[in-house]
């Protein structure tokens, strides 16, 4: 039995950081959300300053999905990690996490998604490195702060479900409270699954 990890916070809370931890110690293949976004905006806007067209989310949904079925076709019983930048209330972020989760349960493994959140002003901080405009991620410290004051984030409403605060917490302190996290799952759900 897989596991199929979400890992689900406002842009720059660490979710690759985190999952590039976490990778090493389940044995699991890192699927990021910008790598399932980035191929179709860089064919749109290559500076990031356009406005996005509101189309083409509709898009990556269907190379997300392409990826989802590749992986169900050829790797059903792999453990990944999902990287999910999902909003509270938000149809599209719903839409998104339906896809990974309708995945597992075909693929029949266990799902764990996990709530990352962090406190504004580190969030902007970690938002506000030049870097990350090179990946095609958000540098933008106001839409940031306007995000963390009027918006939460996406809440799965899954039995699974882990929420924590990471906002002092290190990549690898937060990895292996994810992976203690996992192994109680794994045993609610058979005893005999260990990822140790």
């Amino acid at each position: 039995m897989g596991i199929r990890i979400v890992l689900i916070g406002f842009p720059g809370v660490g979710k690759l950081t985190i999952a590039k931890e976490l990778s090493a110690i389940v044995s699991a293949k890192i699927v990021d959300n910008h790598w399932i976004n980035n191929p179709i905006l860089r064919l749109l806007d290559e500076d990031g300053t356009a406005a996005l067209p509101n189309g083409v989310w509709e898009f990556t949904g269907r190379v997300r999905q392409a990826v989802l079925d590749a992986i169900t076709a050829y790797t059903p019983s792999a453990n990944f990690i999902f990287t999910h930048a999902g909003l509270a209330g938000d149809e599209r972020s719903l839409r998104t996490f339906r896809q990974i989760a309708n995945a597992a349960e075909a693929c029949e493994t266990v799902l764990v998604p996990v709530r990352l959140l962090c406190d504004e002003e580190e969030l902007a901080r970690r938002v506000s490195k030049p870097e990350r405009r090179d990946k095609l991620k958000s540098t933008d410290v106001a839409a940031s702060r306007h995000r963390s004051r009027r918006a939460r984030v996406f809440e799965p409403l899954h039995p699974n479900t882990l929420t924590l605060d990471v906002t002092s917490a290190s990549p690898e302190k937060t990895a292996t409270v994810i992976h203690d996290h996992i192994l109680k799952v794994l045993g609610d759900c058979q005893p005999e699954n260990s990822l140790e």
